[in-house]
């Protein structure tokens, strides 16, 4: 009876701990399914994921241009600033594959975090700078518009910050994707990497309300699915 029930009771709790899970972890959970889906299954996905993104196109048209745009990315370079790591996180969520010019726009402003945290004295632990922090590095380091070689080093660069507040954290915990539900009879489903994370919620509903101006209230509403609760990305764009 057990075994019967397995598969349905695996399903419902991974729903449940992914719903759970800040978005560093949603991100890097999501890109090692789909390193793990055959080539059918990817096309088959990136149709729904087209059909559902088309909902939002003309909401996110002008946010979309920027994000590809070299010249409006160069000037986002102060990483020290909230409200530009928001604007970075909206970049991130809305850059094309094959813009690699642009890629190599926010590489070089992402790589300056050693000089951001040891000359401005940035404290990576202070409020949800850490957590904003990660989550533009797990992005970055999974995004298929940088190459290969900046991947290695955005990753790099995730493992320092990752380090970093490990080390000075008050309140040191295990990471979430420890906690994967397991059932009798069933496999224990193992994530690509583990994100430590601290007790502040990453999702990107609370990171980005920083952002200089939101459309979410223009956008139309849809219902909430049966295993919503976590929201992956906030729909926040700043002006033209």
């Amino acid at each position: 009876m057990v075994e019967k029930r397995c598969p349905r009771l695996q399903r419902d709790g991974v729903y449940r701990w992914f719903s759970e899970l800040p978005s560093p972890q949603r991100v890097e959970f999501l890109c090692g399914l789909l390193d793990l889906c055959i080539p059918l299954e990817l096309r088959f996905l990136g149709a729904c994921l087209e059909d559902l993104a088309r909902k939002d196109y003309h909401s996110l048209r002008d946010s979309e241009i920027k994000a590809n745009n070299p010249a409006d990315l160069g000037s986002l370079t102060n990483l020290t600033d909230e409200v530009v790591r928001s604007k970075l996180l909206v970049s991130l969520a809305l850059l094309g594959s094959a813009h690699r010019e642009a890629a190599g726009v926010l590489f070089r402003t992402l790589t300056h975090i050693d000089s951001v945290i040891n000359n401005y004295g940035l404290q990576l632990n202070e409020g949800r700078t850490g957590d904003e922090f990660l989550l533009l590095f797990t992005m970055a380091s999974n995004h298929p518009a940088f190459s290969f070689h900046q991947k290695q080093i955005l990753r790099q660069e995730l493992t320092q910050i990752q380090n970093i507040m490990a080390s000075t954290s008050k309140n040191p915990s295990t990471s979430t994707l420890d906690a994967m539900p397991t059932y009798s009879g069933c496999h224990k489903v193992s994530p690509r990497s583990e994100t430590p994370i601290n007790s502040i919620s990453t999702s990107l509903e609370n990171v980005l309300h920083t952002s200089a101006h939101s459309i979410e209230d223009s956008l139309p509403k849809r219902p909430s699915g049966k295993h919503s609760k976590g929201v992956l990305f906030k729909r926040e764009v700043y002006s033209s």
